[in-house]
């Protein structure tokens, strides 16, 4: 079993990226069409939290297992996960309105290398001096995709546009979520990394569910009946979100966060075919670089991580 373990977390890292490529594609559509940008995300975490719920219960039964202890820790990580991923999903809905799918998700890929700072920070979990190298090569991909459209070349204030902005707050806030993720999965006092991805996730998106219901009944009340009104989308939404996220937290809980999101990258190729399949959009010759870029210096972190 141990010598499987490898080669399972890159497998369901890879899962994740399909999955969450569905879960914003659909979560762009009802924020586009039905939704505000807070409506969708809570429509993450509303949908997702009875199948969850349900999921951790069924494996605890058929496991015959019981409920493990967490430390001290879980509660702290579990909760700086939580309102950071709201705040991301927030973020990178928003950008949606802004860009276009394939370039709105490749801001949001700038986590990769966000995520290997945040580990070295939280967990102490660092890179070597070549995984820095790829970092500089992602901040020119970066640059060009931080291009006003159909301006002629690309300027450091560039980065100060507002979809620039919320591209790189996206990429921040997902950073700290997997790690806290990767923390709170830690803290669960179980070998099964089943077990441990099952009841962190349940109860992030429990405290995520209760946040952003205090959030729109105090600042967007009719959100939360549109929310209800939407389910036939939403529902998937909860379904995909609930999947997606099951993957990623097992396999933080079998991997380092950065080495995870490293190979989760590969949901910029998902995102592109969605763009150009799915909502007939046009990327540019300078957006294509810029991703093309910005993928390079993914793939030299998988190799150098």
């Amino acid at each position: 079993m141990t010598a499987f373990l490898p080669d399972l977390w890159i497998l369901i890292s890879l899962t994740a990226a399909v999955f969450q490529t569905v879960r914003f594609m659909l979560q762009k559509h009802l924020a586009t069409a039905t939704l505000s940008a807070a409506g969708a995300t809570f429509s993450r975490f509303f949908y997702a939290l009875p199948f969850v719920t349900l999921l951790l219960l069924a494996y605890l039964a058929v496991e015959n297992a019981t409920l493990p202890e967490v430390g001290a820790g879980f509660w702290g990580f579990g909760l700086l996960g939580a309102c950071s991923q709201i705040t991301a999903t927030v973020c990178a809905v928003l950008l949606f309105k802004q860009r276009n799918f394939a370039v709105g998700m490749t801001f949001t890929k700038t986590e990769v290398i966000q995520t290997v700072l945040v580990g070295w920070l939280l967990l102490g979990e660092g890179v070597s001096a070549f995984g820095f190298v790829a970092i500089a090569i992602g901040i020119v991909g970066l640059l060009l995709l931080s291009a006003v459209p159909n301006a002629t070349g690309f300027k450091l204030r560039d980065l100060g546009n507002r979809a620039s902005a919320l591209g790189i707050a996206s990429g921040v806030l997902f950073a700290f979520s997997a790690v806290s993720y990767r923390g709170a999965t830690l803290a669960v006092a179980a070998d099964d990394p089943f077990l441990r991805a099952g009841l962190t996730l349940t109860v992030v998106v429990a405290m995520q569910t209760v946040i952003m219901l205090v959030w729109l009944r105090l600042r967007e009340p009719g959100q939360i009946g549109a929310v209800w009104r939407a389910r036939k989308v939403a529902v998937w939404i909860g379904l995909t979100s609930m999947a997606g996220s099951l993957c990623w937290f097992i396999a933080f809980a079998l991997q380092n966060a950065a080495y995870v999101k490293a190979v989760g990258q590969v949901e910029i190729i998902f995102s592109i075919a969605a763009s150009v399949l799915f909502f007939r959009e046009k990327i540019s010759a300078r957006e294509w670089l810029g991703m093309a870029i910005l993928l390079v210096s993914i793939l030299l972190l998988i190799l150098v991580i």
